[in-house]
């Protein structure tokens, strides 16, 4: 299965360390970032998960529910969360029955197969293939929102998954655009498909329009929100 961006997350029936659930129904009306590692008690996975918890109220205060995923057991899980407490120095605020979120047991390998995740560089001491690093972003509609896609020896960078947060839901807010670099504060684009009459609409503080392109074209248009 490829999943593309607008399509219908599939509504697994999971096994998690925080119980089973159907993850549409664990979801409700929040966003959700569905987030893969390769395999428990390994290093790179373990600094990715202990930034995952200590950023949970980040992600809370964007209305956005995290769950991960490996192919190890729930089991496996729990005794590892012992780890990523101690490893990020958060014992106070979450124990070992108190994650943040919850990590599907993925040992049958069916959800990274369905969701094309394998790592097909990574295996196991079985000989198994192993999950690569993976992100969707699924919005309260239920439909992928973005996805991204690291190989095993790659930690990923969660202030980039929050930024790439804060864009989708500003632009499913309002008609805009982000540019390179943004992060929240920053001036946005407004698309050219957006016709002027509508420009005042949202933004009644007006636009900034760069006129000095060689082109001529006025089509580069920045906005405060």
């Amino acid at each position: 299965m490829t999943l593309r961006l607008g399509e219908q997350f599939p509504n697994f029936k999971l096994k998690t360390t925080g119980g089973d659930f159907q993850l549409h129904d664990w979801l409700g009306d929040k966003w959700g970032i569905l987030f893969s590692h390769p395999a428990d008690y390994t290093p790179v996975c373990t600094t990715e998960l202990s930034r995952a918890a200590k950023l949970a109220p980040e992600f809370a205060k964007r209305n956005t529910k995290l769950i991960g995923l490996s192919c190890d057991s729930i089991e496996n899980h729990h005794g590892w969360i012992k780890d990523l407490q101690a490893y990020g120095s958060n014992k106070s605020e979450c124990t070992t029955g108190d994650f943040p979120f919850p990590i599907i047991d993925d040992s049958d390998r069916k959800l990274a197969t369905q969701l094309g995740m394998i790592d097909p560089a990574e295996f196991d001491n079985k000989g198994l293939p192993l999950t690569a690093r993976a992100v969707f972003f699924v919005g309260p509609d239920k439909k992928v929102k973005a996805s991204l896609l690291y190989p095993a020896t790659t930690g990923r960078n969660f202030d980039e998954i929050l930024r790439l947060l804060d864009s989708l839901q500003l632009s499913a807010r309002l008609p805009i655009a982000t540019p390179v670099d943004w992060k929240t504060g920053d001036k946005v684009m407004v698309p050219p498909n957006v016709k002027d009459e509508d420009v005042a609409k949202h933004f009644p503080q007006g636009v900034e329009i760069k006129k000095d392109l060689p082109s001529g074209k006025g089509y580069i248009r920045m906005a405060q929100v």
